[in-house]
């Protein structure tokens, strides 16, 4: 399948490669996958061009429902950070077993690191990292109570790295391994089966 062919100018494309300033007052351009607008001049990476989508003005961004990129603050428009912090943390929501980085975050979300760590921190009482711990931990018990899967492959599809380091981290928050907690779990629900049987 061809990806779909961008339908702009290409001398709008070459103003994103080249950051052309020059370009700013004659179009804004979207990012289909992160949902984030932005000038031409802006710094952040350059997206991929099916993912493009240009705008005359922001109010057509808007009305599309993108968000104002937060370092090039296209046509003045910020997103408070309250805002800018939930759609990291949906983002996390949807994309918590892929390999995530404070770096590509704030990349993603078109910030610096040390301004993401701190905002995040500040709105959601914990660093982005521990909120990608909590989540991809709290897929792993849900995984652990409803399949058979083993805890090798439970930790790769929640996100773990690695099998040693999904362990650790389980017991550590948990209080029990992975296939400790799936045997005391299965345990009470044939006590809970049991008991209403009686």
């Amino acid at each position: 399948m061809n990806p779909k062919k961008a339908d702009f100018p290409n001398e709008y494309w070459k103003a994103i490669i080249d950051c052309d300033a020059a370009y700013d007052d004659h179009f804004l351009y979207g990012v289909i996958t992160t949902g984030i607008f932005c000038r031409p001049s802006c710094k952040s990476r350059v997206p991929k061009k099916e993912n493009v989508k240009i705008f005359k003005n922001a109010m057509m961004a808007l009305e599309e429902e993108f968000r104002p990129c937060k370092r090039c603050k296209p046509e003045g428009l910020n997103v408070p950070t309250e805002e800018w912090v939930e759609q990291i943390a949906e983002w996390i929501d949807t994309h918590y077993s892929e390999p995530l980085t404070l770096n590509k975050l704030a990349d993603i979300s078109h910030g610096s690191p040390y301004h993401l760590q701190r905002s995040f921190k500040r709105v959601k009482g914990i660093s982005p990292t521990e909120y990608i711990q909590r989540l991809r931990l709290e897929k792993a018990v849900r995984l652990l109570e409803t399949s058979e899967l083993p805890i090798t492959e439970i930790g790769f599809a929640t996100g773990f790295s690695s099998t040693p380091y999904f362990m650790t981290l389980f017991k550590r928050k948990m209080g029990n391994t992975p296939s400790g907690y799936r045997n005391a779990y299965l345990k009470t629900q044939a006590l809970e089966r049991e008991a209403n049987e009686e």
